[in-house]
């Protein structure tokens, strides 16, 4: 039996991508902010894939409910390849517009939470001053509230790959090299939370912060 990950399924509509002028954390790789509409519903996995679904696709490893880590973009890939054999279903990565959608979940605030983020909302370590004040590690499904969408985790706890080439901004063109980050993790402070951070990487890094969550189309 397949560990398929949980699965809400997402309204269709439109949002603002990016931050303007009011994020003080703002950076040029989130700018210019712009309409995006989605027009096709989707679903999503509620929660990162975890270890234990991971172990169904590798036949080993733990079979705990914390998100797996150290996966590259390819490892991802390659997983929602599996799940789609295994279920003749369209699974896959989110795109970068979707994330930032379904992370926003009808918010236009620097959080889904407001402009402030809690401990008590997000799995993050340190606070804006550099105190310790989260768990320090990463955290299973249900530690945390959902958001306005019934997702878990779209800030913190782990940063997750998306399908998208990396592109310094939105208004340059991708670097093929590299693949779009979103999230934010348990070892960062709020800013790098935020409904609008965006990092990049190669796909071949693997990190202890780093994995992602899957999509499947309707």
């Amino acid at each position: 039996m397949i560990d398929i990950p949980e699965l809400i399924t997402i309204p269709v509509g439109s949002f603002i991508m990016g931050t303007g002028a009011d994020d003080r954390f703002a950076n040029s790789t989130e700018r210019p902010a712009h309409e995006v509409v989605l027009s096709r519903p989707f679903s999503v996995g509620k929660f990162p894939v975890t270890e234990a679904q991971w172990s169904g696709f590798k036949g080993a490893g733990p079979v705990s409910p914390l998100p797996v880590v150290r996966v590259s973009w390819f490892d991802a890939q390659q997983y929602v390849e599996w799940l789609r054999e295994q279920t003749n279903r369209p699974f896959r990565l989110l795109t970068e517009n979707e994330w930032e959608y379904c992370c926003r979940a009808g918010s236009t605030t620097i959080f889904a939470t407001g402009d402030d983020l809690a401990p008590t909302q997000a799995n993050y370590l340190y606070d804006e001053l550099g105190f310790k004040i989260g768990p320090g590690t990463r955290t299973p499904s249900g530690a945390y509230p959902v958001n306005a969408f019934g997702l878990e985790d779209m800030h913190g706890n782990v940063c997750e790959w998306v399908a998208d080439a990396w592109h310094p901004s939105y208004a340059e063109p991708s670097v093929a090299t590299a693949r779009v980050i979103r999230g934010g993790a348990w070892d960062y402070l709020p800013r790098l939370l935020r409904s609008a951070w965006r990092d990049s990487a190669t796909p071949d890094v693997q990190r202890d912060n780093l994995g992602f969550r899957i999509a499947c189309d309707l």
